[in-house]
């Protein structure tokens, strides 16, 4: 079964997650420049099936567009014409960033690589895939 891939874009950094072939459990892939995501991208859809593509959806608390949302849009409107034969679903995307770092304090990380935003990137790009996951079911 093909992979479900998730993308957490950001203006400097793109965190990106991935499911098992099962399509059962969310995992960080990587985190990456975003001005190299779409090379990075073509070169892991060579290597791997992926049947759809969930892209970040930020938005404000009463639900309007963030100030990133026009960047973002940009971006998927660059992936459909790069990947028109891979579908995208937008999905809300708040508050992912801050369960990120939460996760990083329960699983015992230090200060110092809780600093860490890429990281900080993947784990919510892990986040907001596996709560797609939850919710499909």
């Amino acid at each position: 079964m093909p992979r479900i891939l998730a993308i957490d874009y950001g203006i400097k950094r793109t965190g990106i997650a991935v499911t098992d072939e099962m399509q059962m459990i969310a995992f960080g892939l990587t985190t990456t420049p975003s001005d190299t995501v779409i090379s990075f991208l073509k070169d892991y859809f060579t290597k791997e099936k992926v049947t759809l593509v969930l892209v970040g959806e930020p938005k404000q608390m009463d639900g309007t567009p963030s100030q990133s949302a026009e960047i973002i849009n940009a971006f998927v409107a660059l992936f459909h014409t790069t990947f028109p034969t891979i579908p995208v679903e937008r999905v809300d995307e708040r508050f992912t960033s801050k369960m990120a770092f939460q996760t990083m304090i329960d699983s015992g990380l230090t200060k110092k690589q809780r600093q860490n935003k890429a990281l900080v990137d993947e784990i919510a790009a892990t986040i907001m895939l596996q709560d797609y996951l939850h919710y499909k079911k």
